[in-house]
């Protein structure tokens, strides 16, 4: 079993998060600002990096590419991500195409994640968005992202269109965000940054116990509640 985390140890290993389609700038803000207070990091729209680069230097920002369904050209991604690295952004968390890969279109995905992690200086996260992909394809997409130089692997968008207790035809039972399973499984390939779903303390130690690195979050307040402080242990 993992060793326990307290509130300052974990706290660098959350992206607190806002992406929703009706987010605000005032959302953006909050989220920033709470970040900020607890030692998190901020992942947020494209729209808002440069004004939080500017306001929350102090802070690891990361934005989204090619956010919610990964089907923008390999181009307007490259571009997409260059824009956000020179807005300001620390990390990039980029949607792979899912159709692609699953039309059996392994070279395309690699190319265009491979053009986008050579275009820019900093981080790339790879989205495989688990909740559309049966085993064998996520095995797949992980493939795709070591082939890329990748610099880890991510869940989930949160936003995939799946209903709760769906079951494929093996049997597998669908959730649309970050599973113990699927996180044991990227994580033979590369860090994993485990996102959909993750609401609590005991979630987020479960997930970071089967191999994740970082967590993706918009309840990362809600998650380091129920941290242990380092003063009680």
């Amino acid at each position: 079993m993992a060793p326990e985390l307290d509130r300052d140890e974990l706290a660098p290993l959350i992206d607190h998060t806002v992406l929703g389609p009706e987010t605000t700038t005032a959302d953006v803000a909050a989220v920033l600002d709470e970040a900020a207070e607890h030692g998190m990091n901020a992942c947020i729209p494209p729209y808002a990096v440069e004004d939080a680069a500017a306001t929350h230097d102090d802070l690891t920002i990361a934005t989204v590419i090619g956010f919610p369904h990964g089907q923008q050209t390999q181009e307007i991604k490259r571009r997409e991500g260059v824009d956000a690295w020179k807005a300001g952004a620390d990390e990039l968390d980029v949607v792979i195409n899912v159709g692609r890969l699953k039309a059996g279109e392994d070279d395309v995905v690699r190319a265009e994640l491979a053009e986008l992690v050579a275009a820019v200086p900093i981080p790339v996260k790879v989205i495989i968005e688990t909740a559309l992909l049966t085993e064998e394809e996520k095995h797949r997409a992980c493939e795709t992202a070591v082939a890329a130089d990748a610099a880890m692997v991510k869940t989930s968008t949160g936003f995939a269109s799946v209903d709760p207790g769906d079951q494929r035809a093996n049997g597998e039972t669908v959730s649309s965000g970050a599973t113990i399973e699927d996180v044991e499984l990227m994580s033979e390939y590369l860090p994993v940054k485990a996102s959909g779903g993750v609401g609590s303390y005991d979630e987020a130690m479960a997930m970071i116990e089967a191999g994740a690195e970082r967590i993706g979050a918009s309840s990362g307040i809600e998650i380091l509640s129920g941290a242990p402080t380092a003063e009680t242990e």
